[in-house]
């Protein structure tokens, strides 16, 4: 083979190899918003250990669970709000975006979850976190369009996600859910997009809890 033939395979392998290396990232980023897949292994915590299941849906055993910090402040409409009130409930946390395409794509299940269980009179809250949106009014108007009935804290800058220690099931993507028990503590957490049946999986299991 003469040189000149070689450097072309070896130029056109190169190519190859980037085209495959692209494709992949670009797979990656279609599971979050901020390219994050929520998938893993065993992993353990400072506050514990915890395991992320192949939906990843990761869990931590309820004596070895972490105290959630305190979320407060304005929320989208205008209002206030303290999840530390919340204790007794469990508390379904979700954080997202209007800009978001997986967010926009979960929103219904969380709108035909949290009336669901509302009106069965279950101690379930619900509460968004709204991140990175440049007004409130794109985060109401979210609301509106998938049925959003309970309130969001509104955190453009995501501060209040950095409230959470870390080395804990803290939420690292957009979107993400983080479920707490009845006592506050961190039970759950996903860091992709659901469906209904996914979100009931991380809430009746505590409900269950005595």
């Amino acid at each position: 083979m003469s040189p000149s033939r070689a450097l072309r395979r070896r130029s056109t392998g190169g190519r190859a190899l980037l085209l495959t290396a692209a494709t992949v990232a670009g797979v990656m980023t279609l599971t979050s918003c901020d390219g994050s897949d929520g998938g893993g292994k065993p992993t353990s915590s400072s506050g514990g250990n915890y395991v992320t299941g192949s939906g990843g849906i990761s869990r931590v055993a309820r004596g070895e669970r972490t105290e959630a910090p305190k979320l407060d402040g304005a929320t989208v409409d205008g209002k206030t709000l303290d999840t530390t009130t919340l204790k007794g409930k469990v508390v379904v946390l979700n954080v997202w975006g209007s800009w978001c395409p997986p967010c926009r794509g979960e929103a219904k299940y969380f709108a035909k979850v949290s009336k669901e269980l509302a009106d069965s009179g279950a101690d379930v809250a619900f509460v968004g976190i709204n991140t990175r949106d440049n007004s409130t009014q794109n985060a109401v108007n979210f609301e509106q369009d998938y049925g959003i009935t309970y309130p969001s804290l509104y955190d453009p800058d995501g501060k209040l996600m950095l409230r959470f220690p870390k080395g804990t099931l803290n939420p690292q993507a957009i979107p993400s859910t983080v479920v707490l028990d009845k006592e506050g503590k961190i039970a759950a957490r996903t860091l992709v997009a659901i469906n209904d049946k996914q979100l009931r999986s991380m809430i009746d299991p505590l409900l269950a809890e005595k």
